[in-house]
């Protein structure tokens, strides 16, 4: 029995946009878009995270769901010089975003680089291994 595939999970996503907070006219569901390819070994997962460093990130495996999350808070303040501000701006937002790889994936078996604004996942194919009943005897004395 195989898990249930990431890229079937990835595509019910399209409906909902990434939970996301709007910044300086870059629209919310524009954040976190991601390319999945599938190989005979895993997932290969490419989300853009522009404009995100990589502290900003953070990657959780829980119950058989990965979770991406990136945070960003950006203070712009302007001022001349006597100090009276000419523009000010404040962002504050997270984003994130989750793909079920089954609960047979552990966090040591996922490997995450982030390069030029792209997260790059990749998450191996595990097969699910079905659980052998055991039968327990009753010991009888006599």
């Amino acid at each position: 029995m195989l898990m249930p595939s990431l890229f079937d999970e990835f595509f019910d996503d399209f409906a909902r946009p990434a939970k996301s907070v709007v910044r300086y006219n870059y629209p919310a569901n524009a954040v976190m878009k991601t390319d999945v390819k599938e190989d005979e070994n895993g997932y290969h997962l490419d989300i853009e995270l522009p404009g995100y460093k990589k502290d900003d990130i953070k990657a959780e495996l829980k119950e058989g769901y990965m979770t991406i999350t990136a945070t960003k808070a950006e203070n712009k303040d302007e001022a001349d010089k006597k100090g009276n501000y000419i523009r000010r701006e404040r962002y504050q937002g997270t984003s994130s975003r989750s793909f079920y790889v089954g609960e047979e994936v552990k966090e040591e078996d996922i490997k995450a680089k982030f390069e030029d604004g792209i997260l790059k996942v990749f998450v191996p194919k595990i097969e699910a291994v079905p659980e052998v009943p055991e039968t327990k005897f009753i010991a009888i004395e006599g």
